[in-house]
């Protein structure tokens, strides 16, 4: 590694303690500040998003997980965090359109919400129409719009393993009732990073760990399209699944 490059990191890993701290501390104009500040160093949106808020979005996550941020500083750096990817979204640089309809749904809380909102902003920044559901949605109203728009793909964030039950009972119904036949289904976020196969065993097409991996995983699934068996076995559950959905 040369010099230059030890500075670069350097550089961005005091960028991300920084924002870390402005954004727990709730201070939207002096985090508004060291944005521009950044931007002025030559950073585009894609590259806040990708080496700024989605690593800090990363740290929040973990530290309220592990109960050491308090509710006031998880609200205040959610929001804030908000803030700075819709001001992101308007920056990007927008692809031309593929004719590819992607649905993005994702778990029920706040961080997760941002999360999937990330991952459909760069999905449409990379040429699909998306249709961003958020959480919260049951299942039924869900398997219901699959069947009436027939997305050519399936997208589903999740941090919480709270979510997986849910998740695992939407990919089932879909794959044996046989709504919208060989449409990929792309799980990403926190629980399938924890607990790796879990994707698959819940009969996923592919899974990945950030929004800038899925839009990968995304392209490879709808460039390989699977057609499926008229009737799908459910798989039998692992101890990892059990686990990891407990």
């Amino acid at each position: 590694m040369t010099k230059s490059t030890q500075t670069v990191k350097m550089n961005v890993e005091l960028a991300l303690e920084r924002l870390l701290q402005l954004s727990v501390s709730g201070d939207r104009v002096a985090t508004r500040t060291f944005i521009e500040q950044v931007q002025l160093h030559g950073y585009s949106a894609i590259q806040l998003s990708n080496e700024l808020y989605w690593p800090t979005m990363q740290t929040i996550f973990r530290m309220w997980r592990q109960d050491q941020l308090t509710m006031l500083a998880h609200h205040y750096s959610t929001r804030i965090l908000r803030m700075l990817v819709d001001q992101a979204q308007a920056g990007y640089e927008q692809a031309p359109r593929n004719g590819r309809t992607i649905l993005c749904v994702c778990g029920g809380n706040e961080s997760e919400d941002l999360a999937g909102q990330l991952c459909s902003d760069l999905l449409e920044a990379n040429g699909y129409e998306i249709f961003f559901a958020a959480g919260g949605v049951a299942n039924d109203e869900l398997l219901f719009e699959i069947g009436q728009r027939r997305p050519d793909a399936v997208v589903v964030f999740a941090a919480s393993a709270s979510d997986a039950p849910k998740i695992r009972g939407l990919i089932d119904t879909v794959r044996n009732m046989q709504v919208n036949p060989g449409m990929p289904i792309i799980c990403g976020g926190g629980v399938f990073a924890r607990a790796p196969g879990l994707a698959e065993e819940i009969g996923a097409d592919a899974t990945a760990d950030d929004p800038f991996a899925v839009e990968r995983m995304v392209r490879c699934a709808l460039a390989s399209p699977q057609t499926r068996a008229a009737t799908v076995k459910v798989p039998a559950v692992s101890l990892r699944r059990r686990s990891a959905v407990a």
